[in-house]
């Protein structure tokens, strides 16, 4: 039998969606129900919309499961080879039971599907303390090679016991076979979980609250803040904040975001970073951005939210205290962050959704965060997009789902997501992350984060 409190997140009826103002959520109730209609690899409840593109998901070398997020994992089928092994103690998921048990070797997976378009997530943890490069691997599906040189324990922070997931999209079958194998480089592939999405469009009604187009002549301050800052404010980073125009500009209706090598005050780098605070503050609903993003090694291009009181679950602030880069007010984490888009240059091509809090984040080696592996993100532009509900946060790239985060109904320590946030955007130079793949590459400057649109929706049904 499941608890009240798993039923009761996993089951229940999709509530409210963002405000425009910030203002709480009005109008939500508490609607909550068992469902009997379920389909093979879904229940109805909190999930149901996105999870009725759902396939086929498979607790690899494991038994059946129902995830957190309301996705019915089949035990093992369709997977030949290699052998099973078992993982005692694993961090950085809201669902370890399929993490605990895994395929290692010469495997492949053989599925009989309909002919389309798909979305792939895998779900692989490391079961040992090795050498950070000791297991590196290629992911091959439909004979192409959708994950290059994936090192798992390095994906999530160097911490062997934390769960990844990453994804890789737009996977055509024209043969009737879901074919995927796995190539080693170094020591032996693995793999825990699997989930197969079949692509589709978001057919639901959004009604546009807020936006901003930049076909303007300048930043519109009405809507967004220029913030200001020296360089190693905040996460090491090695860029000073500037408002001028070399950094932050309007061009030919997009919003460029510049990074320049260049001596400023005690930098060594300069870049822009605008927040909408105070200006745009939301609770639930949808957000998308329109961006292209820079490439080169000791770039950190981001686009997220952060809560509009910061102290609301801080335990340890002064009044007014300058918490961003404090080492004593704990308005971060507690009070929350949600990031739709983050991106570092010596990883090209991997973008990160992810969420922080008290209970889950990177010190802890308990962080929830996802990947999804894209082609051209520095040449192209990409849809960054996060749905946000009092159930759940998702995260999307070109509209296909890679990251779901699940409210608990444990408090706030597990979801600080219950008041108002504002979004952020920047390009970060170096940093903790920036730098964690090798010194900056001075040769790549200037570089530019563009945004052709931010838009916020509320659910109009």
């Amino acid at each position: 039998m499941f608890s009240v409190k798993f039923v009761r997140y996993l089951l229940s009826v999709l509530g409210g969606v963002f405000t425009y103002t910030a203002v709480g959520f009005d109008g939500a109730d508490e609607r909550y129900s068992v469902s009997k209609e379920s389909t093979e690899y879904y229940v109805n409840g909190v999930n149901s919309y996105h999870n009725s593109d759902v396939i086929w998901a498979v607790n690899v070398g494991g038994e059946e499961y129902i995830g957190s997020d309301g996705i019915k994992y089949l035990a093992e089928e369709h997977i030949s080879g290699g052998t099973t092994g078992k993982i005692d103690e694993i961090l950085g998921s809201q669902d370890t039971y399929i993490y605990q048990s895994y395929r290692l070797g010469d495997f492949s997976i053989d599925y009989p599907i309909e002919n389309g378009e798909y979305n792939l997530v895998f779900k692989f943890a490391e079961p040992f303390d090795v050498e950070m490069n000791a297991r590196l691997f290629d992911v091959i599906a439909q004979d192409k090679k959708v994950i290059k040189n994936l090192n798992v324990r390095l994906a999530r922070d160097g911490n062997h016991k934390s769960a990844l997931v990453t994804a890789t999209t737009d996977v055509v079958v024209r043969n009737g076979r879901l074919n995927i194998h796995f190539e080693a480089l170094k020591g032996e592939p693995i793999l825990n979980a699997l989930v197969v999405r079949k692509k589709s469009n978001d057919t639901r009604k959004w009604k546009l609250v807020w936006s901003d187009e930049f076909d303007g002549k300048k930043l519109d301050d009405s809507k967004w803040t220029a913030d200001v800052w020296q360089a190693f404010k905040v996460n090491n980073e090695d860029q000073a904040y500037t408002e001028r125009n070399k950094n932050i500009r309007l061009s030919n209706g997009k919003l460029i975001i510049e990074a320049h090598k260049e001596k400023y005050e005690n930098a060594e780098y300069t870049s822009g970073r605008i927040h909408s605070k105070g200006k745009g503050d939301f609770l639930y609903g949808k957000a998308e951005i329109l961006a292209k993003i820079p490439a080169g090694q000791g770039t950190w291009p981001a686009i997220w939210m952060l809560p509009s009181d910061p102290y609301k679950y801080s335990t340890s602030c002064k009044p007014n205290e300058d918490w961003q880069g404090s080492t004593t007010c704990d308005a971060w984490p507690n009070s929350g962050e949600i990031d739709i888009m983050e991106h570092v240059g010596h990883d090209m091509g991997t973008v990160w959704g992810t969420v922080h809090n008290k209970a889950y984040y990177w010190v802890n080696w308990e962080q929830r965060k996802s990947s999804v592996v894209e082609k051209n993100l520095d040449k192209e532009f990409h849809l960054y997009s996060l749905e946000w509900t009092p159930e759940y946060i998702h995260i999307f790239l070109d509209n296909n789902l890679y990251f779901t985060y699940v409210n608990e109904d444990t408090g706030w320590e597990a979801w600080p997501y219950d008041h108002p946030f504002h979004l952020i955007l920047n390009i970060a130079v170096g940093g903790n992350w920036g730098r964690a793949g090798g010194p900056i590459d001075d040769s790549i400057f200037p570089v530019q984060m563009e945004i052709d649109y931010v838009r916020v929706y509320q659910l109009d049904e």
